[in-house]
């Protein structure tokens, strides 16, 4: 009986040319050949790379990049029901016999910019200085009130579990460019505030290849556990090995067809191949003391925001297609302004040393950058406000990301919250509309890139989105 109707499988592209191609091609080929028929049109592609941010937690706009300064006059008025609107809360505020307005701590500057200029806060000083080089986008929403809901939605499209993380579906869209490292890697940073639990189904494969997972990268002398090989095993010895594995899970696969076996067998080959490079990755000795100095003191400290900021560029500039690094600390429910001197003084210089640092070396002009969160905060205190204290709840309803590198506008603000920062103004943009337009700038339309999943076509943006053209250059 054929094996397709006996083991009653679909019989996708990628399957079925692998299958044919397979005596001719070996495993190697096969799965070369898979990679190019998955290949998008790229026509128009302006990046390359994605490094994305994630603040987990969410930081507060209102006192880093959207200010108000009509707020100083309201200081511990009720937020009016106007402007709430009956929008939902959540259990942590509704309880609350007031939602009293508390205006940012923090002084403002006004930065020139390309078109009108942008006022940032006093917090990131570092980050004002390269300004130029961003797209501030202050009209963002999400549907997700809550943190585990809304990096899951921010990371992979939805908010149910299961889903493909943006890394996976760039992976397996536009495949690798370094052979000898993973094409979409996670770096960690603790943070200094309130941090929520992260989970690895954040940069996860979801129902695509396994291959295609985001691979975390630790901070410490051992990045990647068990790399090593143990005491007595040669690398011969582990070529060896390999080899038999491979040639017992080819068996498998010839019987059950079952694409994982094949991803098993390229995992595989990968860790072999990053037991070479990811030593080499992760020596900063050779690096220029000046670039070191840029990014700050604590570079060199395995394990920090400045150290998974070097990292990042040495990532990019080895051909790593998509870098995933997250911050974690900005839940700041009650004591937000000490927690977010701790964060910003962890995070404003690193990340713009990174910036400064692609551009010098040209990998701006082919990498986007983007740096977001879940969800913002809310206008009004949670909790007891006095003139030196305050917290802020989650507030999906609007939020600031920036954005900068291939195919952004340089140096603009897009969209405005209203006088409260607590509704989109003007401009709204979706998390499906940031990820249809960063798709885009990679060249890959995001109703094209799909995969079949239980009788359905998936792609990240869902059956929603649009290419936000006005922050394109």
């Amino acid at each position: 009986m054929n094996p397709f109707f006996q083991h009653g499988l679909d019989v996708t592209r990628r399957r079925f040319f692998g299958t044919v191609a397979q005596g001719a091609l070996g495993v190697m080929g096969t799965m070369a050949l898979g990679e190019l028929l998955a290949l998008p049109p790229r026509s128009g592609a302006k990046a390359k790379r994605v490094l994305s941010f994630h603040m987990e937690g969410a930081p507060s706009q209102l006192d880093l990049f959207d200010w108000k300064p009509g707020l100083a006059a309201r200081y511990d008025e009720d937020l009016p029901e106007s402007v709430r609107n009956g929008q939902r809360i959540t259990g942590m505020t509704s309880g609350q016999a007031r939602l009293p307005i508390a205006p940012s701590l923090f002084k403002f500057t006004r930065h020139e910019n390309l078109d009108r200029g942008i006022w940032l806060s006093e917090l990131i000083p570092h980050l004002a200085s390269v300004s130029k080089e961003l797209c501030f986008v202050h009209s963002m929403h999400t549907d997700a009130i809550n943190h585990e809901p809304g990096i899951t939605f921010f990371q992979t499209g939805s908010q149910l579990p299961g889903r493909p993380s943006f890394g996976s579906w760039a992976s397996y869209g536009l495949g690798s460019l370094n052979r000898d490292l993973p094409s979409f890697v996670v770096l960690i940073t603790q943070g200094f505030g309130n941090m929520q639990a992260l989970t690895s189904r954040y940069w996860g494969s979801g129902f695509l290849p396994s291959e295609h997972q985001g691979c975390r990268l630790r901070g410490g002398a051992e990045p990647v556990l068990w790399l090593k090989d143990p005491e007595g095993v040669t690398r011969e010895d582990r070529r060896k090995m390999l080899d038999l594995v491979s040639e017992l899970n080819e068996t498998e696969y010839s019987r059950s067809l079952d694409p994982e076996i094949r991803s098993r067998i390229t995992q595989g080959e990968m860790a072999y191949r990053m037991q070479m490079s990811v030593p080499e990755l992760t020596d900063f000795s050779k690096e220029d003391p000046k670039t070191l100095a840029r990014y700050g003191s604590d570079v060199l400290k395995p394990g920090t925001f400045a150290a998974s900021c070097l990292l990042a560029r040495r990532l990019l500039e080895r051909g790593v297609r998509f870098v995933q690094l997250y911050m974690r600390g900005w839940d700041a429910h009650n004591n937000l302004p000490g927690e977010i001197r701790l964060q910003c003084k962890a995070t404003d210089q690193a990340q713009a040393a990174l910036i400064m640092d692609l551009k010098e070396r040209g990998l701006l002009d082919d990498t986007v950058v983007l740096s977001g969160a879940e969800f913002g905060r809310t206008v009004y205190s949670q909790g007891t406000l006095t003139k030196t204290n305050y917290g802020r709840d989650h507030h999906p309803r609007a939020f600031t990301v920036w954005l900068a590198g291939a195919g952004i506008k340089k140096g603009i603000t897009f969209g405005e919250t209203d006088e409260f920062g607590y509704n989109i103004a003007k401009d709204p943009v979706s998390v499906h509309d940031l990820h249809a337009t960063l798709l885009h700038v990679l060249g890959v339309d995001h109703e094209k890139l799909t995969f079949r999943h239980q009788g359905r076509d998936f792609r990240l943006t869902d059956v929603e989105g649009r290419v936000v053209t006005e922050i394109l250059a």
